[in-house]
């Protein structure tokens, strides 16, 4: 008996327990599938109502710039430098002539945002763009 006993002692464990490695994936599962949504949230606007309905157009031609009433900017819902956007509009209008400007701004913006914008694109050459709003019911 003694010997079986110091043998099973010796026995070493083959196999790796997935338990715990299956905890932490599915916490990491968990935290991205909160955290990625949060990430690509845009700039919260209200839009002015009115306008039509667009007629077709084809998506890779369109660029949007965001306008908050605080004066952020955002060009295809990221945030960057009012500079950095025309000078990124003006780059997609050189590969791209039939580039449209969408102008998304919040209803309570002051006019000089949406000004520089227009002014920025105009000096660019770019001549298609729109302000939008919502459409009403």
């Amino acid at each position: 008996m003694r010997r079986f006993s110091q043998r099973s002692y010796l026995v070493t464990l083959s196999e790796i327990n997935i338990t715990p490695l299956l905890d932490l994936a599915f916490v990491l599962l968990i935290i991205f599938v909160i955290t990625t949504p949060l990430l690509e949230q845009s700039i919260n606007l209200k839009l002015p109502r009115g306008g039509q309905p667009d007629k077709f157009v084809n998506k890779r031609d369109i660029r949007t710039v965001e306008v908050s009433a605080t004066g952020v900017y955002a060009l295809d819902r990221r945030r960057m430098p009012f500079d950095e956007i025309i000078a990124r509009l003006a780059v997609d209008f050189r590969a791209n002539p039939d580039l449209i400007v969408y102008i998304r701004a919040d209803q309570e913006d002051p006019y000089k945002y949406i000004a520089a914008v227009i002014d920025g694109c105009q000096r660019n050459g770019i001549t298609r763009y729109s302000l939008r709003t919502e459409p009403t019911k």
